[in-house]
């Protein structure tokens, strides 16, 4: 067979898997370690239920794999008959296939629906390429989907629980406002927490309009934003979607690590609520459940 013809293998003979140790590490400890091969591309299937919707452009990745092979190895379980399912990886995937390799790096993991789903999340959450509302979007299905608090997506994706906290902040901001701050090319994270934090969609809208109209950076709209009235109890001014969407409660959630039982606290408040209030919280149930078992009894 000619040099030409040989066909392509997703690892050059010269290199090694590159697996930097990040969240598969840990979660390998508790599904079972992960066996890195090579695996023939066909029989490969994607998940249709992975969270990416839209691949982006992939002519460097292609160029890049075109080259040098696939770096990363993709993450995979396996199914019956010999095939595996994309757990996370989409891109290299396809990319692999416009250039023709034949073979591609693996890592199978053993896990189920909701672990594989967990894991393209998180691995989406770590690219730089999001944009802020997507993050937040991604952080808030990790909290309401599956359970983790603040501090476990912090841990999770790489950043602090404040981080976590404050890119949740931005659900506040209505859809309406959304697409003023796309159009107004408006992306940067710290300027759309000032505009979040106005408090009403009006002030929003006003911040959005003086920062585009006069170019402010996050500190002047931090000084423009203290300068606003205070936001109106009453609603009459808010458009009727910017209603329907209220302030999204802080949630604070436990879970057994066997996972046979788990709650939920809900705080509708302006921050966080401190450890000492979630105290108080549950003792205030207690307090209710022994009272009921008394009444009972």
């Amino acid at each position: 067979m000619s040099a030409q013809s040989k066909p392509k293998t997703g690892l050059p003979a010269h290199r090694r898997m590159r697996h930097d140790r990040h969240f598969v590490d840990e979660l390998a400890q508790r599904m079972g370690e992960g066996i890195g091969r090579m695996v023939r591309i066909t029989t490969i299937t994607s998940n249709q239920d992975q969270p990416r919707s839209n691949l982006g452009n992939l002519d460097d990745l292609q160029s890049s794999i075109d080259t040098h092979g696939v770096l990363e190895p993709l993450l995979v379980r396996r199914l019956e008959g010999g095939k595996y399912e994309l757990v996370s990886g989409e891109r290299r995937f396809h990319a692999a296939m416009a250039v023709g390799l034949t073979e591609v790096p693996c890592i199978e993991l053993t896990v189920n629906d909701q672990e594989a789903l967990e894991i393209a999340l998180i691995e989406n959450l770590q690219r730089k390429d999001l944009t802020a509302f997507e993050e937040a979007e991604g952080y808030f299905t990790l909290i309401e989907k599956y359970d983790y608090t603040h501090q476990q997506v912090g841990k999770a994706v790489g950043r602090s629980r404040v981080t976590i906290t404050e890119s949740l902040s931005l659900l506040q901001i209505p859809n309406p406002i959304r697409d003023l701050c796309r159009h107004a090319d408006i992306s940067a994270k710290g300027v759309l927490l000032e505009i979040a934090k106005a408090g009403n969609h009006a002030g929003m809208e006003q911040l959005v309009r003086e920062s585009v109209e006069e170019r402010l950076d996050r500190a002047a709209l931090r000084r423009r934003r203290a300068g606003l009235a205070e936001p109106d109890t009453d609603d009459s001014d808010q458009s009727e979607e910017a209603r329907d969407q209220p302030r999204r409660p802080f949630m604070i959630r436990f879970r057994n690590p066997e996972r046979s039982f788990s709650m939920s606290l809900s705080f509708r408040t302006d921050t966080e609520p401190e450890p000492r209030q979630v105290i108080e919280a549950l003792k205030e149930i207690i307090q209710e459940l022994e009272s009921g078992l008394e009444k009972d009894s």
